[in-house]
């Protein structure tokens, strides 16, 4: 991969112009603290940055639920008809990164390439759409050294010099010279306690306003410098530490170093969003300093900052945090050896992005209910039509076209919640269409309801990414016993057996011996097969 991926299609959703329900769209934004409409920069165009991975080592349950967050969101915009242009970074230069790597006798880039595809292989898995650019910090350094200079022009950056008047490598923010500093988080420059507004911020979330020794928020350790005008003043550029390898140095203007924590963001948001930045997202904690310092540092160069941030909530155990340093991190692949990759995404979507996840067996038990219902509903309306509706027409469905409680609850600031008691109200009322199907005498209109329900339920399941027909879901066998496109291996077999096993019944029932027959049934009844008779035949599905 070069400085960015190909360009992924950024427009999957089937259709060619923006939906009327997009007219209803309200999101909340971070540095106002309110909900309201949205309206993009470009007409038809939407432009999101969202803050990638620092490759530092294996994912975890933290970390994909920021990126589930924001898929979900990419394809509401997408079915309501935007072309979206979606850009995550990958952050492969780091102080952790380099002492991780120093510390297991890597070279550091390796280590980071190494951990860059096992975060892509957990994206994949559980069917987050790749990002139209995928850029690197490493491959982004001229565009960095830029920006930097342009901050210095512009007065709101200063370069550390030696006693000989030699730059040193070290370059500040400096906070004073910026009197729009704290409009992101609410804080006032200079005073003892922010007002009621960062007071409604703090509340969101534990410390993420905090600078200092937080254990959300570490301190990069040039912040510490003494070569600091002000306390507040961050690092654009360090000078290497003397453990730093030769290849982890670039040389500019300003001394020899390699990048500060918050540049690179700037510097690439930018770079492919120029002119179409709407939405910046990352996790909560990642709004001060990251967010607050990077939307200060992109004005001062003169670039325009994002229309609007957007902060998905973390994933919590028990209450607390869940990340690395706290020990509580679930790694992506333990939690996929235990639950299907569709049960681990849906638990992880299953709130809104701005709600606390809490993560607990019993969310995986909920999720995999809802497989389970889910599932059976598709495969019983797939057998009473007698095929599956494809792909195609599945993607072609506008927002528009969809149920109004879906699409008013996923316009409310994409309330995933609303949107999924929507799915299983219409499958509900699916479920009694196929009841009512073998007593119907107008048969074709009946089998029409039937087919109209199918294709919507798969429709809202698709816009939330998780319809089970759908990749990747299809391809690693989550979506057995959904018959249709794509079946996979394990229920041919079931059906094979258990079509045995009616086929019997059937001969029993004809030839009167009812107690065979009802053996049978009861048989796969314990097994967890429901049977139901219909006057073409007998249908079975999972209970």
């Amino acid at each position: 991969m070069t400085e960015a991926q190909e360009p992924h299609d950024s427009n999957i959703s089937g259709t060619s112009a923006v939906a009327k329900a997009a007219a209803g769209l309200k999101l909340y934004d971070t540095a106002t603290h309110a909900v309201s409409h949205f309206e993009p920069i470009k007409p038809g165009q939407v432009g999101i940055y969202v803050c990638g991975a620092t490759v530092q080592s294996s994912p975890h349950i933290g970390h994909i639920r920021a990126a589930v967050a924001f898929d979900v969101i990419r394809r509401w915009f997408l079915k309501l008809g935007y072309q979206v242009t979606f850009v995550r970074n990958v952050t492969d230069i780091d102080d952790k990164i380099l002492d991780k790597a120093a510390a297991a006798g890597q070279q550091w880039w390796a280590r980071a390439y190494h951990y860059e595809r096992e975060f892509t292989q957990a994206y994949d898995t559980l069917g987050v759409l790749p990002p139209t650019y995928e850029p690197r910090a490493t491959g982004h350094m001229l565009d960095m050294i830029d920006l930097i200079q342009k901050i210095i022009d512009n007065g709101h950056a200063y370069v550390v010099r030696d006693e000989d008047g030699k730059p040193t490598g070290n370059v500040y923010f400096d906070v004073a010279s910026w009197p729009h500093y704290g409009e992101l988080t609410h804080q006032k420059q200079g005073a003892a306690e922010a007002d009621e507004a960062a007071a409604v911020a703090d509340r969101m979330g534990p410390s993420v306003d905090a600078a200092g020794n937080d254990k959300y928020n570490p301190v990069d350790p040039a912040d510490m410098s003494p070569d600091k005008h002000d306390p507040r003043d961050f690092a654009l550029w360090k000078a290497p530490k003397d453990t730093d390898p030769m290849d982890a140095r670039w040389n500019t203007p300003f001394g020899t170093g390699r990048p500060g924590w918050h540049i690179e963001c700037s510097a690439m948001s930018h770079r492919y969003l120029d002119g179409m930045f709407d939405i910046h997202g990352g996790g909560l904690d990642l709004r001060f300093p990251h967010h607050e310092n990077e939307m200060a540092q992109t004005r001062a160069a003169g670039y325009d900052s994002a229309a609007h941030w957007m902060h998905s909530a973390w994933v919590t155990a028990k209450g607390e945090k869940m990340s690395k340093s706290l020990g509580t991190g679930l790694s992506v692949p333990s939690v996929l050896a235990e639950h299907s990759a569709w049960v681990v995404r849906y638990a992880l979507g299953s709130v809104q992005y701005r709600s606390m996840l809490e993560w607990s067996d019993q969310a995986l038990v909920e999720a995999q209910a809802a497989y389970d219902r889910v599932s059976n509903f598709i495969e019983r309306a797939g057998v009473a039509l007698g095929e599956q509706p494809g792909r195609e027409e599945i993607v072609a469905v506008s927002a528009d076209a969809l149920p109004a409680d879906f699409v008013s609850a996923l316009n409310e600031d994409f309330n995933v919640s609303g949107a999924t008691a929507a799915i299983f109200t219409a499958i509900r009322n699916g479920n009694t269409l196929l009841s009512q199907l073998a007593d119907r005498a107008d048969s074709e209109a009946a089998r029409a309801e039937v087919r109209e329900a199918l294709v919507s339920v798969r429709a809202m399941l698709d816009t939330l990414g998780l319809d089970p027909l759908a990749e990747p879901w299809i391809g690693g066998g989550t979506a057995a016993g959904a018959a249709g496109e794509g079946e996979n291996r394990e229920h041919e077999v079931l059906d094979a057996l258990i079509s045995e096993q009616l086929d019997a019944r059937a001969e029993a029932r004809k030839a009167r011996d009812f107690a065979k027959a009802d053996a049978i049934r009861d048989a796969l009844n314990a097994a967890g097969i429901a049977i139901e008779d219909g006057p073409q035949g007998s249908t079975w599905s999972l209970k």
